[in-house]
């Protein structure tokens, strides 16, 4: 007989075996103490600071934003009840569409469950809807939008990362009557590196190609409404779709695409991931618009997180903490060793009660291990002093290089 247990805790054990296996710490948030959390254990529980949040700004404690959330569900319901197209359009989630299509100055949006599903089922529709289209894809797009792609069965075309070049040489072979679709992302989660947005919507406009630009990491964070990056250097109006996430720099939960009303209607009608699928919560939704609403409003976040980050930054830079130069407020630690990386984070939490998960692959390419930190306006000075203190430690308990230059450290 078929052994089918055998089979799966053998998939287990390949993953343990290459420090692959992944571990979820169980983290309560306490909106009075972020970015402290309680760790909840074998042990029992134990006051840690996490450094892993996308919650970039803490607006998942603001409270207006929670505010909204309990108001919209004291007065309406929890859940949605349904699909939209079944159980009707909640007037929070019609609201939200609005504010989003304002934020990035388009003529309408449509929200999605996640950021994920909106970048999968979102290029798949637009790809769909065009006959014959190539597709060109930066090579290191998200999952999401690579599983967007293939799912629209179109041809496919992968240009070098942030390879302006690259991508021009394709678009030149391409036949110029040909529906084309460019897809790639403003700030990319891993490296912290920004896309050479202009430039590749020069090469749009001359080849005649849709631009489609997914700003989760950015959205909130960058702009002075908080529109993203493309907002801060100009580039918004230039973009045919914009894609976004409400989970991270807005604090809730949810994804989004922004573009013409004929694009976003087109989605509306034909995506499978949105059609049958139970629409966002309307208390999640009308928290999230009031997220939108502060930040298009408030740049007190976005200022006191880039302080922060540029501090963390310098300190990080002072202990001799190897980092990718990343240009954005995502800071790899480098570590590039999957067991080493696995333990440093196990470490980190068990000695110096810090939570900061490991990176391995297939999110990152072997041997390019990290810890991913984030630093938001709520880590202070001495949170980011303790944090680089105990890298140090533990880089030098696992015999992990420093760069030169950490007798600085404790000057």
């Amino acid at each position: 007989m078929f052994d089918y247990a055998q089979v799966f805790a053998d998939v287990a054990a390949a993953l343990k075996a290459e420090n692959r296996y992944r571990v979820f710490t169980e983290i309560a948030r306490d909106r009075a103490r972020f970015p402290r959390a309680d760790w909840h254990s074998a042990e029992g529980t134990r006051d840690v600071t996490v450094w892993c949040s996308n919650d970039y700004l803490g607006m998942g404690r603001h409270p207006a934003v929670i505010e909204a959330m309990i108001e919209t569900a004291r007065n309406g319901a929890v859940g949605a009840g349904g699909t939209r197209n079944i159980s009707g359009n909640s007037h929070a989630i019609v609201a939200l569409e609005a504010e989003l299509a304002d934020l990035h100055g388009k003529e309408a949006a449509l929200v999605f469950s996640s950021g994920y599903v909106a970048n999968q089922t979102g290029i798949a529709a637009i790809a769909q809807c065009l006959p014959g289209c190539l597709i060109l894809s930066d090579a290191d797009n998200h999952n999401s939008m690579i599983e967007g792609v293939r799912r629209s069965g179109a041809e496919k075309q992968i240009f070098r990362h942030n390879d302006v070049d690259h991508l021009a040489a394709l678009l030149a072979a391409a036949d110029p009557a040909r529906p084309k679709l460019i897809v790639f992302e403003s700030v990319y989660s891993m490296d912290g590196d920004m896309s050479p947005i202009h430039a590749i919507c020069d090469l749009a406009a001359r080849h005649n190609a849709l631009t489609y630009l997914d700003e989760v990491h950015a959205v909130g964070l960058y702009g002075p409404r908080g529109g993203g990056y493309a907002e801060e250097i100009g580039a918004m109006a230039r973009l045919d779709i914009i894609q976004g996430t409400l989970a991270k720099g807005f604090g809730t939960f949810g994804g989004y695409i922004a573009a013409d009303a004929a694009i976003i209607d087109a989605v509306r009608c034909n995506a499978p991931g949105f059609i049958f699928t139970t629409a966002l919560p309307p208390p999640v939704a009308a928290a999230a618009r009031a997220s939108i609403r502060h930040l298009k409003h408030s740049d007190e976040e976005r200022t006191a997180q880039r302080r922060q980050v540029a501090r963390l930054k310098a300190r990080l830079d002072a202990f001799g903490i190897p980092r990718l130069d990343s240009q954005s407020h995502i800071v790899p630690v480098m570590i590039g060793d999957a067991a080493k990386a696995k333990a440093a984070s196990d470490l980190l939490l068990a000695e110096h009660a810090i939570y900061v998960q490991p990176i391995n692959y297939p999110t990152v390419p072997r041997g390019t291990e990290r810890l991913r930190i984030t630093a938001t306006p709520a880590h202070d000075d001495a949170l980011i002093e303790t944090l680089c203190a105990a890298l140090a430690a533990v880089f030098d308990r696992l015999g992990i290089p420093r760069r030169a230059g950490a007798a600085l450290a404790a000057e």
